[in-house]
């Protein structure tokens, strides 16, 4: 355990210390109750999986949740502004664009490498106020009364806790989700994200560029040094023979797919490449039991929504749970988790269905779809309301927002100011 404080009588554990978990676990430390993060890999170690080599595409609304907790000014320093989207689909016209400029705000969003927000995050989740067991694991849970009783396997052998409310933020294959049994909506997209960082010929302008093409979509997004992001969808019955080109064929295939906007890239990194399906949790909380981030909703990185989906069930939590504390409430009662998952359904909702949509919309082989796809998209470029909606969307900017999605901090929060 990387946290020698005896204690095993928690407020509130957080089963998973990925970005998401840390975020919430940094997010609650000054909030008065007894936090707990337990994460199954020491962050010192290679194996940690949220802080691999992927780049994150960070909307303006998680920049401010970022600010409210006081991390943005440090991650600013590894962010590349978005101050641009080009969005088209290969063999047919039209294309739709959206400016910062146009919605008032300094970028859409920013790029973020993974590793740069785990450094950040989890210098700031060892400096908080909240105990950390890692490596440790739980292996099962148990109702004793007003709280949880969890069984930990630690390095140090086997521990008993106590917890009021245990958040699941333990990824896509949650344990917790499938000890409470709850149940999953799961369609798989026969998809495989590959991605890599590239160098174009042509510096990037801050533009993030999404390309649909016939079998899937492909995004390169800015990075720093004249790099872009890519996350190219590849069907699963193309993958193998997509991995096993050298980086001249990989990249002659990339330029073939994506165009001349950027020249050709001549220089790439390392390749990795994940599975693609849309998850669903049929409920996001149990007795005493909520879940976020991924082990609520897994999504298609199309949009690059999925993250920020995360953040703002970290910020509506947070938000509550302060409320709780100022009310001399219980972290785990059921009406809590009630107005928590009533909060999220419209947001989760909207975006799901979204980011699905896109996605089968935009590689329907139907002849007469690409035609469709192109007035589509050209109306879109054409009507300032509909771009602005999907823009404010995609920030994160929309709907009923959490205090800390519109500007607000941890100070206002501890002060019990809503407005």
């Amino acid at each position: 355990m990387s946290d020698a404080t005896p204690n095993t009588d928690f407020d509130v554990t957080i089963a998973g210390g990925g970005l998401v978990g840390a975020t919430l676990g940094i997010a609650l430390a000054g909030s008065g109750l007894r936090v707990a993060v337990i994460e199954a890999h020491a962050y010192e170690l290679p194996g940690q999986p949220s802080y691999d080599d992927r780049a994150t595409a960070v909307a303006m609304g998680s920049r401010r949740v970022f600010e409210g907790l006081g991390l943005w000014r440090e991650l600013e320093a590894d962010a590349t502004p978005i101050l641009r989207i080009h969005v088209s689909q290969r063999g047919h016209f039209g294309v739709t664009r959206m400016d910062h400029r146009e919605e008032g705000v300094p970028a859409l969003g920013y790029v973020v490498e993974n590793r740069a927000l785990g450094r950040v995050l989890t210098a700031a989740l060892a400096d908080a106020a909240v105990s950390r067991w890692m490596p440790a694991r739980i292996r099962s849970f148990e109702d004793a009364g007003d709280r949880l009783r969890l069984r930990v396997d630690t390095a140090d052998g086997e521990r008993t806790l106590t917890t009021h409310l245990l958040v699941a933020a333990d990824g896509s294959r949650s344990e917790l989700r499938e000890m409470a049994g709850i149940g999953v909506h799961e369609t798989p997209y026969h998809q495989t994200a590959v991605i890599a960082n590239v160098t174009p010929q042509r510096h990037h302008e801050h533009v993030a560029y999404e390309r649909f093409t016939d079998d899937g979509p492909l995004a390169l997004l800015p990075m720093s040094g004249g790099r872009c992001a890519l996350v190219w969808t590849r069907p699963d019955d193309r993958l193998e023979e997509t991995l096993a080109l050298d980086d001249a064929a990989f990249l002659s295939e990339l330029h073939a797919r994506f165009g001349h906007r950027l020249g050709r890239c001549v220089k790439m990194g390392a390749r990795a490449s994940y599975p693609l399906s849309l998850l669903r949790a049929e409920t996001d909380i149990a007795h005493r039991l909520v879940l976020v981030g991924n082990a609520s909703h897994t999504i298609h990185p199309v949009s690059g929504q999925g993250l920020n989906l995360a953040l703002r069930d970290v910020a509506v939590l947070t938000e509550l749970l302060y409320e709780t504390v100022a009310n001399g409430g219980d972290p785990g009662d059921p009406a809590l988790l009630e107005r928590y998952q009533a909060w999220r359904r419209d947001d989760l909702d909207t975006v799901v269905r979204m980011t699905d949509a896109l996605v089968r919309v935009f590689t329907n082989p139907w002849p007469g779809f690409g035609h469709l796809r192109g007035v589509g998209l050209v109306g879109m470029d054409l009507c300032p309301s509909l771009r602005h909606w999907f823009a404010r969307q995609g920030m994160g900017l929309r709907g009923r927002l959490p205090l800390l999605a519109r500007g607000g901090d941890l100070d206002a929060l501890r002060a019990g100011d809503r407005t």
